[in-house]
Formats: structure tokens, C-alpha cells, sequence
């Protein structure tokens, strides 16, 4: 999947969900970002490498798993494919709204 392609399955996911409250970024190294404003009802996401009060290291691969529900989003912290950098409480509000 994509970098597209999970942008565009993550904003379907964010348009129903209640406002995050926060700004977040996916960070997946050379393969770029995603920012997402959950400040805003629905939720901009953008590909602009911006500060965020929680930042997801991880790749495509992992993100893409979380969405068709392959890849448990504790199990991936948990052996190091996704590194949470700032609020846990947001990574466990949006990792809720992501899994299939």
C-alpha cells in the first residue's frame, strides 16, 4: 500500500471518528509523513513535516497492517516496528480508530 493510499484510508477512518484533539504525525523515514490535525472536525491530513504532540515512527508496512487489521498496533510497539514519541494517550486513541 502506498503512502496515498493509506492517507486516503486513514482520512475515511478520521471522518466519522470524534475530534482527536491533538496533531499527529506518522513519520515512515524516506518514504515521507503524515500529518494529521485532529484539532479540526474533520481532521486535515496533509503530507507537511510539521510539529506534532505525538509522532508514530514506523513504515508503510506496519500502518498498512493496522488498517486491514494484520498487525496489532500494541504488538508492533511493543517489538519496536512503531515508536511513539510524545502522548501515549493519543497513540492509544488513534490506534483504536486505525485497527480493522
Amino acid at each position: 500500500m502506498s503512502l496515498e493510499k493509506i492517507e486516503n484510508a486513514m482520512r475515511e477512518k478520521l471522518q466519522y471518528a470524534p475530534q482527536l484533539g491533538a496533531k499527529l504525525k506518522f513519520d515512515f523515514g524516506d518514504d515521507g509523513v503524515i500529518f494529521i490535525d485532529g484539532t479540526q472536525n474533520p481532521a486535515i491530513l496533509s503530507n507537511e513535516d510539521e510539529d506534532a504532540d505525538t509522532t508514530f515512527v514506523t513504515t508503510i508496512d506496519v500502518v498498512n497492517g493496522m488498517i486491514d487489521g494484520t498487525q496489532d498496533p500494541t504488538m508492533a510497539f511493543m517489538t519496536g516496528k512503531l515508536k511513539v514519541k510524545g502522548s501515549m494517550g493519543y497513540a492509544l486513541k488513534l490506534s483504536s480508530l486505525l485497527e480493522g
